[in-house]
């Protein structure tokens, strides 16, 4: 494998509350558990960082503790931060609620990583062979957006940026949209987001509207299903829908997130892009069966799962 993963996002804390179920207006719940832990961009971070790829974080971080506990778990991980801290605010944070069912409800408060210019990015570099990902939430900021967008489009032609919406894509200015996807190599999305950007339609239309009229330039566009897999459109018109795996999920909070890092992991390695994503199906399949959001599993777990799936598979096979 070469090059990095150059990640220009965002990182937070998370404050992660387990509860039976989301309280009703005005009313209190106490929850059966609770853990401070790193999260946002990180869990993207840890997806690719724990499959193989050299990962670093050209962002923003505080100088405050949430600054500093974002800082020691990047260490943990061996994720190299780029830059220096803010000199003027701590990270932000996110509260995230998750359900008895595994689904999980946010409220988010921005800090250090909404604000980015220029200058404070002069240190993030970036070499032939590195990827680069951003995601929406850091397009969103207005305090980030505009020097973020200048800097990927002043990116060299030879180097793959890699684009999640995320769930705020609504928020972000149609003109600075609209620059970044047409930057974008590969644009990762769910079905929401999907059409969010293209408008309504089946997932075939969405992705070849995608391509067509928005992200010009990209090899292709993943449109992930949760549990159901995702959608692989290239730029040559190959499509294929890539399955998910069954499993019994107990928190699903940053399952995109591991899905987009494995995925862009299995690329830099040269796979194919619909290896690439049952690879990152698998990713995100065994990342639900753990607590927290950033539980991406390792290479070798990821090899063992797919390859216990295809031993089931052909078992399936020989018994019709």
């Amino acid at each position: 494998m070469s090059g990095r993963l150059v990640h220009i996002g965002s990182a937070v804390v998370d404050y992660v509350y387990r509860i039976d179920a989301l309280p009703a207006p005005g009313s209190e719940k106490t929850a059966s558990s609770f853990a401070q832990v790193a999260g946002g961009g990180f869990n993207m971070m840890v997806a690719a960082s724990r499959t193989g790829m050299t990962v670093v974080f050209g962002g923003q971080l505080g100088s405050g503790p949430n600054g500093d506990f974002l800082r020691a778990a990047f260490a943990a991980e061996g994720i190299e931060t780029l830059t220096p801290p803010s000199p003027v605010m701590d990270s932000g944070n996110c509260v995230a609620m998750i359900s008895g069912d595994a689904e999980r409800t946010f409220v988010s408060w921005p800090g250090a990583e909404s604000i980015l210019n220029l200058d404070m990015m002069a240190p993030v570099g970036v070499a032939s062979g590195d990827w680069v990902f951003t995601s929406g939430y850091t397009l969103s900021y207005p305090g980030s957006r505009d020097a973020l967008t200048d800097w990927i489009e002043a990116l060299p032609a030879d180097v793959p940026f890699v684009f999640d919406p995320t769930p705020v894509v609504a928020d972000i200015v149609l003109p600075i949209l609209g620059r970044v996807l047409a930057r974008t190599t590969w644009l990762s999305c769910n079905t929401t987001e999907a059409a969010e950007i293209a408008g309504q339609g089946d997932v075939e239309t969405l992705a070849g509207r995608l391509l067509a009229d928005h992200c010009p330039k990209a090899a292709g566009v993943v449109i992930r299903a949760g549990a159901k897999g995702c959608f692989v459109r290239l730029a040559s018109g190959e499509t294929q829908s890539v399955p998910g795996f069954k499993v019994d999920a107990i928190d699903t909070n940053g399952a995109g997130d591991t899905h987009i890092g494995a995925f862009v992991s299995a690329l830099s390695r040269g796979a194919h892009p619909f290896e690439a994503a049952r690879y990152a199906n698998a990713a995100a399949a065994l990342s639900v069966t753990r607590n927290g959001g950033s539980s991406a599993p390792t290479d070798s777990e990821i090899q063992t799962f797919l390859s216990h799936a295809d031993d089931h598979a052909r078992g399936r096979k020989q018994e019709a």
